[in-house]
């Protein structure tokens, strides 16, 4: 049986109900070192430290708000790799493989898995590069299959729902103020009138009053 992997995440930049919402299954927290282990899927704990660290370069935290780190987007990304879509379960995978136009997709052999393996081995020592060298190298992979769908991928882990193990607490919403999967606003006519409606976030759980599951926990 293979060996669970954990990520060590600082406790103090995930906030007090990230520790539950991040891993989305009983953790342990470290009180002395102020320090969350929250238990990995598919990466292994160097490979998830180097992909935090890239995703945090592609969406960092500024004055405008939180970032990949916040949002727990390495969980969201470790979960889909994890699942049916990290190994390419309902892609057509046959040859041949052949480079083509944007408009036909991904059109290679490497899964998703593959992918990201080849592309966090070419990185290296990403993670202890300082910031403005951790740019360089991301740069000069910009054109490859395993940079876009990390950016695609991180843009992904700071908006979806919750459920998937990204957005953390809501806090991609809460950004750009959406307020989640919501079904009808029939509530809130006639009560804004001339006010700006901001309605505080749901999940996909929280809109349907039970638990939800995503596609990356089915089985087999």
């Amino acid at each position: 049986m293979k060996r669970r992997e954990f990520i060590t995440l600082p406790a103090a930049s995930l906030g007090g109900l990230l520790v539950y919402t991040l891993a989305r299954e009983p953790i342990r927290l470290e009180a002395q070192q102020g320090e969350v282990r929250v238990p990995l899927r598919f990466f292994t704990a160097a490979e998830a430290r180097v992909v935090a660290a890239a995703c945090d370069r592609i969406f960092p935290t500024d004055e405008s708000g939180p970032g990949a780190k916040e949002a727990g987007v390495v969980i969201y990304i470790d979960r889909q790799l994890a699942g049916p879509y990290g190994r390419d379960k309902y892609r057509y995978t046959k040859g041949p493989w052949v480079k083509s136009g944007p408009e036909h997709g991904y059109q290679d052999k490497a899964n998703p898995r593959e992918v990201y393996r080849e592309g966090i081995e070419k990185l290296g020592n990403f993670a202890d590069l300082p910031a403005a060298q951790q740019d360089e190298r991301l740069k000069s992979i910009d054109s490859t299959t395993f940079f876009q769908l990390l950016r695609a991928h991180t843009i992904e882990g700071m908006f979806c729902d919750p459920m998937h193990g990204g957005n953390a607490d809501m806090i991609g919403w809460q950004l750009i103020g959406y307020p989640g999967p919501v079904m009808s606003y029939r509530e809130g006519i006639g009560k804004h009138q001339g006010v700006a409606y901001k309605r505080k976030p749901a999940s996909l759980s929280q809109v349907a009053g039970r638990p939800v599951k995503g596609w990356e926990d089915e089985p087999g």
